[in-house]
């Protein structure tokens, strides 16, 4: 296997992650020092040729290789056996529908959320469970770190990212959906087979979790979950985007009991998670005297339930749902979903 990337040799490990630090390839945390070995390994997992291109940013003439992308991938301490999920990844952010200068220049400082769906995930040991979005899974940190690794060291992020605050998830922003459940998984939804495994792709705030400990009853703890949709000041408000939302095991449990699947859950939040116009002016979000008929002109936090990514994930105690704010307008990004064996040429 030929590789095209400049060799560096160090006196021993210590020596090359300090190295790394001072030539600024790194996300600030320590890397996994990349060698010929590991490199060969991580590609052998997708059998392409190392110039095969995945992806690129066009408005900054960025290409991304298997190879860039493995090294990126062993940097960030993903297994060999990771590295088709990472190139999935890459695949998706690449696709022009998903935009990815825009929201990786963008002041609003998104990050990328990646949902893991099919075999994969359980094969890989992705956490779909206790502390979903928190640390001390290997496999979602680093398979979110890789794709961070390859945006700073290949995809001119540390020139072009002006976010304003950027949040955590851009060190790593990487959940399986919870399938042990009666409802359709997020990928099946999007028209995959359920034995496909896919990654997808979602420019997005933090998460904002919801707490409803005190109701039992499916149309409240909605209810309670779409107030937290339509709150000032997100770009959801108004626009045209996406929004993330992760029912939380315990309110799964109630909802599905009570004879909700994720299209009735989809559509009840798309008609609640609104606010009156009145409401817009008087909250500062638009500058404007309130008018007669403002009361009446209804405002949506998604412009159709499709545009609710809905999942099932999180440990089973607690009574926490939350939603996730997307970025800006679907004209400009929207989420993709990539199997891999799509992004990878396997079977």
């Amino acid at each position: 296997m030929t590789l095209n990337a400049e060799s560096i040799q160090t006196r021993d490990a210590l020596e090359a992650i300090e190295l790394f630090y001072r030539k600024g390839w790194t996300d600030g945390l320590p890397v996994v020092p990349p060698t010929r070995e590991s490199i060969e390994a991580t590609l052998d997992t997708i059998g392409m040729d190392p110039e095969t291109v995945i992806g690129s940013i066009p408005e900054r003439e960025r290409v991304f290789t298997a190879e860039v992308v493995a090294i990126n991938a062993v940097m960030a301490g993903c297994l060999p056996e990771y590295f088709p999920v990472v190139v999935a990844a890459v695949s998706a952010i690449t696709d022009p529908a998903f935009g990815i200068h825009g929201p990786t220049a963008s002041t609003h400082g998104a990050a990328i959320l990646l949902i893991v769906n099919g075999p994969v995930a359980k094969q890989l040991g992705i956490n779909s469970g206790d502390n979903v979005f928190g640390p001390g899974n290997r496999a979602n940190a680093t398979i979110g770190r890789a794709l961070r690794l390859l945006l700073l060291n290949a995809g001119g992020s540390h020139e072009f990212d002006r976010a304003t605050f950027g949040h955590p998830g851009k060190y790593t922003y990487c959940i399986a959906e919870n399938e042990d459940t009666d409802w359709m998984p997020l990928h099946v939804q999007r028209g995959f087979e359920r034995e496909v495994s896919t990654v997808t792709a979602f420019a997005a705030e933090g998460p904002n979790q919801v707490n409803n400990h005190s109701s039992l009853n499916a149309e409240n703890i909605l209810l309670t979950l779409a107030d937290r949709m339509s709150s000032l000041g997100t770009f959801n408000m108004g626009g045209h985007t996406e929004m993330g939302v992760v029912i939380g095991p315990e309110h799964y449990h109630d909802l599905k009991a009570q004879g909700w699947d994720k299209e009735n859950v989809q559509r009840f939040l798309y008609e609640h998670a609104i606010r009156p116009l009145s409401d817009l002016k008087r909250g500062g979000y638009i500058e404007k005297p309130v008018e007669e008929g403002d009361e009446e002109v209804l405002v949506r936090a998604v412009q159709s339930p499709a545009d609710i990514l809905l999942v099932v994930a999180g440990g089973e105690a607690g009574r926490f749902s939350c939603c996730i704010p997307g970025w800006f307008s679907l004209e400009i990004s929207r989420s993709v979903t990539r199997a891999t064996r799509e992004a990878t040429g396997g079977a």
